[in-house]
């Protein structure tokens, strides 16, 4: 909502584009059939495609909308998920518009209780958080979209109906000029949290819902505190409301305050209504001056809800179409766009002939099992912000004046930030090698480190596949290469990582400090297998090609009965 006047694309500071209907060849009567289509032009939507273009594979996105999503929805975005965009090549402008953040602090009756910081150095090239108004993120990512050759985006395209079929998928289109059929092979369902896909083939989301309920405001204000995440518990303004504050650019603040029991959500979102609360937090309790402006402002409810399966078919449910989690972690988008990085790759090895259909049921269960982690951590994080019963507000109440009075306790007001998850129990998931002690286990993410200036170890990364070989000087044993090159003639895409110690081997990277044996607690001959989305299938401290090929056949959702040859 936007204050009186003014239209859904009246921005203070954003310049919303307008994307043209474009008339498909469907609509003359020409039958075309799409690899992948994906219905939903939000972050997940179009990191999806991007992912699949990435492997050479085209798409199809469709979105009834012409412009972007109004307000700042999600805002912050995790370093596992920049890690995502920087594969894509799309990380430029996250970096040069975004607020990086590292830390955030609680408060209690207006004193500050608890202090937390994320883990960062100068091994990292991003922050392990960055605030970013949802506008600019579609912005950049459609920006990558149209210039793509392999994505057609489909604007003013609102999908009707779905049909599934052994071979395909179909889908009944409505445009501004007609409507058509659309035909696929593969559907990426990223149409929200009220998905009609999920709707059209009888799918519900089961879960939880919590009672609490609250206003997000975005408000132009000029002010020099640092970026970082504020939250407020029993202010003397507000006594009874939980509120958090985000910076954004543009001297854009995010106010978040939650609704008293009693109070009607339509009338709490009446603009003379939001003025006054506004106001009130501005001065009282973030003590800055009457000098703001409303920009935008609308209502949420906490919800842990989730599909019982990802993939139905030929349709596979990524972002809040597959599951709807708490605001709180900032977990919302940064799980989305995991799900697109993860269906996107595998979808592409299968379209490819790379895999077998069977990897694509892999998808269910790591992103699901990601889906209840993050309930787990978001579900406490939630209880805590937004009691649900009378019980729990007493216990919240009494863990934050024990906090208030001894610096022990601060640790109840952790917000649990959102971290990747692993995928240990992973069919795609090699069992770990127990003579390792350090390191990134099977299913976690590959870490970064530093290799030079503005030189980093992910930047090296290929598409597909990627073998880390640790040595002393580049070298890698005569049998393990001649197996390398050999299953990339077989058309595996895997890319071989050379880590040295010192320079010896041309192209190899160097370990100049240490840091990289170190933090994946490599000797000499050890070697890490990580799939394209940067997890961890296998790793070994001494690799032979017979493992290395029994890890990719696993990977890739082969048997290990020799199906493939």
């Amino acid at each position: 909502m936007r204050p009186a006047g003014r239209s859904e694309t009246d921005s203070l500071y954003f310049d919303y584009p307008h994307f043209p209907f474009v008339r498909p060849p469907e609509l003359d009567g020409e039958t075309v059939r799409h690899s992948v289509a994906i219905v939903g032009a939000g972050p997940v939507g179009v990191t999806a495609a991007l992912e699949l273009a990435r492997h050479g594979i085209a798409s199809v996105v469709l979105d009834d909308k012409a412009t972007v999503n109004d307000g700042s929805r999600a805002i912050c975005i995790s370093r596992h998920s920049l890690e995502i965009l920087q594969q894509l090549g799309v990380d430029a402008p996250f970096k040069e518009r975004g607020l990086g953040w590292t830390q955030g602090r609680t408060y209690f009756r207006d004193r500050e209780i608890y202090r937390f910081r994320m883990p960062h150095s100068d091994q990292e090239r991003y922050y392990p958080m960055v605030n970013l108004q949802q506008q600019y993120i579609e912005r950049f990512l459609i920006d990558k979209a149209h210039a793509s050759e392999r994505i057609e985006m489909r604007w003013q395209s609102a999908v009707t109906g779905v049909r599934q079929e052994d071979g395909g998928v179909t889908l009944e289109v409505a445009t501004p000029e007609g409507d058509y059929r659309l035909e696929c092979g593969y559907l990426l369902a990223a149409d929200g949290g009220r998905s009609r896909i999920r709707e059209f083939l009888g799918l519900s989301l089961h879960g939880q819902a919590y009672e609490g309920r609250y206003v997000i405001a975005d408000v132009r204000l000029k002010s020099d505190f640092p970026t970082e995440r504020r939250a407020f518990f029993h202010s003397h303004a507000m006594p009874d409301t939980t509120i958090l504050v985000h910076k954004q650019p543009d001297d854009i603040w995010r106010i978040d305050y939650q609704l008293g029991p009693d109070e009607d959500p339509e009338q709490a979102v009446e603009e003379a209504s939001i003025r006054e609360k506004v106001g009130l937090i501005v001065r009282e309790v973030m003590h800055e001056g009457d000098d703001w402006e409303l920009e935008w402002w609308s209502l949420y409810k906490a919800y842990t809800l989730a599909l019982d399966d990802y993939r139905h078919g030929r349709v596979l449910f990524i972002g809040d179409s597959a599951h709807l989690v708490p605001i709180f972690g900032v977990r919302g988008l940064n799980n989305g766009l995991a799900d697109a990085a993860n269906a996107g790759w595998k979808l592409a090895c299968v379209l490819k002939g790379q895999a077998p259909d069977r990897l694509l049921d892999s998808y269910s269960p790591e992103r699901r099992g990601a889906t209840l982690d993050v309930f787990a951590n978001a579900g406490k994080s939630t209880r805590f912000m937004t009691p649900p019963t009378r019980g729990y507000q007493l216990m919240r109440n009494a863990a934050l004046a024990l906090a208030f009075h001894n610096d022990y306790a601060s640790g109840f007001a952790n917000p649990r930030q959102v971290t990747p998850y692993t995928y240990a129990e992973s069919p795609l998931t090699l069992a770990d090698d127990p003579a390792f002690e350090e390191g990134p286990v099977p299913g976690a993410p590959l870490i970064n480190r530093r290799l030079g200036d503005d030189d980093f170890l992910l930047d090296h990364l290929g598409r597909g596949f990627n073998l880390l070989h640790f040595s002393e000087e580049g070298r890698v044993d005569s049998a393990l290469q001649q197996s390398v090159e050999a299953l990339q003639a077989r058309g595996i895409d895997l890319t071989l990582l050379r880590v040295a110690r010192s320079p010896g081997i041309e192209g190899s990277l160097v370990d100049v400090d240490g840091s990289l044996f170190a933090g994946y607690g490599a000797e000499p001959g050890s070697a890490y297998l990580a799939r394209p989305d940067r997890h961890i299938a296998a790793r070994w401290k001494t690799l032979s090609p017979a493992a290395l090929e029994t890890a990719l056949k696993l990977a890739q959702g082969w048997t290990l009965e020799g199906e493939r040859s």
